[in-house]
């Protein structure tokens, strides 16, 4: 069985931009290719199990294991070291991708306290968006009450094949991203 937001979008949202911007192609509609989600542990330096439980937590969150990231190079003002574990990375693809979404838009962000909407500009030159979060607390798979429960930010990044920035947009709003007034 698909995913309900892939099922969306392939009877609501590819007739609509098919409209709207006059796309003659259905397979020429933008789509999502994969969402790639960032935890960067900068205290995992100190203290490895930090970035454990961090990678505990992002795998709870997406439902995949996520991969260590390392540091290239060294930085002495930061008492970093080259290949240091710094971070967990996961990459979404598919139904997976479609699932993930789903949870965050419908679920996890109208639990952000003075929500307001994401923001509108967080789109790069490729006309992928990025969405950061400053706490892994708002998604409902995690508990914030486990002993040693810490804050943890992440960068949520939504990968387009196809489209510019006012199509990926669209794309976006139509598949239920609740974007701000700015």
């Amino acid at each position: 069985m698909a995913a309900r937001l892939l099922e969306k979008y392939r009877k609501e949202v590819i007739p609509q931009m098919q409209e709207k911007f006059s796309i003659k192609n259905p397979m020429a509609v933008p789509h999502l290719s994969k969402i790639v989600i960032n935890m960067g542990v900068g205290e995992a330096i100190g203290d490895v199990k930090l970035l454990d439980r961090a990678a505990e937590n992002l795998a709870t969150i997406t439902g995949q294991k996520p991969t260590i990231r390392r540091s290239k190079k060294a930085i002495s003002n930061f008492k970093l070291r080259e290949n240091l574990p710094i971070g967990a990375k996961v990459t979404l693809r598919r139904a997976r991708m479609y699932e993930f979404l789903d949870r965050l838009v419908n679920v996890s962000l109208p639990r952000i306290r003075d929500f307001n909407g994401t923001s509108r500009k967080a789109f790069d030159k490729g006309g992928n968006y990025t969405l950061g979060i400053t706490d892994q607390g708002i998604f409902p798979e995690i508990d914030p009450g486990v002993r040693d429960f810490r804050i943890q930010g992440m960068d949520i990044s939504f990968v387009f094949e196809n489209g510019n920035k006012e199509q990926n947009f669209e794309v976006l709003r139509l598949l239920g991203m609740p974007f701000g007034k700015q």
